[in-house]
């Protein structure tokens, strides 16, 4: 029986404010978490600025590498929101307004308030297909493999569920993290023998400081419950010899 390639996704980050630091990235972990749990993984992310050749250059690279690619932010109503305008480009289609959308967003707003800024918002690939938004009204899209969404986490966020029925992914990625109170150095060649032993299982190793004290993480992922604990089980065996202590985090 062939093995099923694994289903994966890049994240495409948009947005001046993320690159200056004013705004912190919290969409990446939201985004991943949830792909993660659809049978997708995440090999991919980039964080770029509001430049329309450096997005068409970087949507047309990661969707003809990838099953799935998502963007967030630039899809709102001020000048430098050129998402919607950049992925029309990278796809060759022409950039209108969306009946759909512009109907939405209309019904949306009070009578007056429906000005030519937020107007922008209906503006997208034509033929694109609407992703709804519960929270704030202004629908994000789809093209192909491309999936545009807002940089609002909360608003991000609320309109993943409308997404479900859009993705294939394969069996859910789970994972397990057993946190030690040691440093990286003294687990480094045990735990590679693991890994060398277990190769269709990621294991990561992430040293963390906590409460004043030093420790590692180590993060077990794989679609197979059974491989997990078969891991965690040559892991404990060897911190148990070491007389390493396992702590809870």
């Amino acid at each position: 029986m062939t093995k099923k390639a694994k289903v994966n996704a890049a994240i495409l980050i948009i947005g001046n404010e993320i690159l200056s630091g004013r705004t912190q990235d919290t969409n990446t972990s939201t985004l991943a978490i949830w792909l993660n749990s659809m049978g997708v993984y995440v090999d991919e992310v980039r964080v770029i600025p509001d430049v329309e050749k450096i997005i068409v250059d970087n949507i047309n690279l990661l969707r003809s590498n990838h099953d799935y690619v998502f963007t967030t932010g630039g899809i709102g109503p001020t000048h430098d929101d050129i998402t919607a305008k950049s992925v029309s480009s990278a796809f060759g289609l022409k950039y209108e307004i969306h009946k759909e959308a512009f109907k939405i967003l209309e019904s949306y707003y009070k009578p007056g308030e429906f000005n030519e800024g937020r107007q922008k918002m209906a503006w997208m690939p034509e033929n694109a297909k609407l992703i709804l938004n519960p929270t704030s009204g202004a629908p994000g899209f789809n093209i192909e493999n491309v999936f545009s969404l807002p940089g609002v986490p909360s608003i991000l966020k609320s309109m993943l569920g409308g997404l479900k029925n859009a993705i294939v992914g394969g069996q859910p990625i789970k994972s397990l993290t057993i946190s030690l109170k040691t440093v990286e150095s003294e687990i480094a060649n045990s735990l590679t023998k693991v890994q060398n032993n277990n190769q269709d299982v990621e294991i990561g190793s992430y040293p963390f400081f906590h409460a004043g004290k030093l420790g590692v993480s180590i993060v077990i992922r794989s679609e197979d419950q059974n491989k997990i604990d078969n891991c965690n089980y040559q892991i404990l065996e060897f911190v148990n010899e070491k007389k390493i202590e396992v702590v809870d985090r």
